[in-house]
């Protein structure tokens, strides 16, 4: 599973890197925070379709915009499913009603500049671990959105809530011994094809769903503090003695 990530780098560093323009609804210099969970709000990037207006003109290219972490469906009666769909499983994603009308043609990449998973240790003790991309770049988790009318606004409009989900799969080498699940990490030539909202194409996009190559992926040992979402800081990212 993936139920934490950081995310410190601001939206105008992710915007450059993944050659994707600002929201309107981001601000460039705004961090999300070291120790983010479900329901709280993080990025994602989106394929603009052919004819969509640019805030730069020119082709159509990628958007990074905000969405609310836990997915809820369109048909959903409330929002209070969003806390049981913050991942989705790859093996099932593509046929799960949750899921499979976003797999489709909702789907997107959650930029993170890592992620945290939890070993079970001596006396079933819980001890977290930081992963991180080994060449120091943000990670593009493979992921899905959605859009939910809610109750109706003062003004009597309705106000759209986007909501997304992160992908998960088995865990490869870089992550096994640590949990048995990890999240799907997209690379620079997997990412246009998922993000692509025409691309109907199942078994290609269900190849995409595989766990990272050995060598992706490097970890440490962190602070038990992570554990609460009200901790935040860079310190909780930082390596701890693992006899501590």
């Amino acid at each position: 599973m993936c139920g934490r990530i950081s995310l410190y780098s601001t939206p105008e560093r992710l915007s450059r890197i993944f050659d994707a323009e600002l929201g309107p609804d981001v601000d460039p210099d705004r961090v999300t925070g070291f120790n983010v969970g479900p329901t709280r709000n993080i990025l994602g990037i989106v394929a603009l379709p052919d004819g969509a207006p640019h805030q730069h003109g020119g082709e159509p290219h990628r958007r990074l915009g905000r969405y609310r972490w836990g997915l809820v469906p369109s048909r959903a009666k409330d929002a209070s499913i969003a806390n049981r769909l913050f991942n989705a499983r790859g093996e099932s994603v593509a046929a799960k009603p949750s899921f499979r009308a976003a797999f489709a043609s909702r789907r997107l990449a959650v930029p993170a500049d890592g992620f945290y998973e939890w070993k079970v240790g001596p006396g079933k003790e819980r001890l977290p671990y930081y992963f991180e991309r080994a060449d120091g770049e943000p990670i593009a988790f493979a992921g899905l959105w959605e859009q939910w009318w809610g109750p109706a606004s003062n003004t009597g409009e309705e106000a759209p809530l986007l909501t997304c989900t992160i992908i998960t799969t088995e865990a490869g080498v870089d992550v096994a011994d640590v949990h048995h699940r990890m999240p799907v990490i997209l690379e620079r030539g997997t990412l246009d094809a998922w993000l692509d909202p025409e691309n109907q194409d199942r078994p290609e996009l269900e190849s995409l769903l595989v766990s990272a190559p050995p060598g992706t992926l490097v970890h440490h040992r962190v602070d038990k503090r992570v554990g609460s979402v009200r901790n935040d800081g860079p310190d909780l990212i930082e390596r701890v003695d693992r006899a501590g």
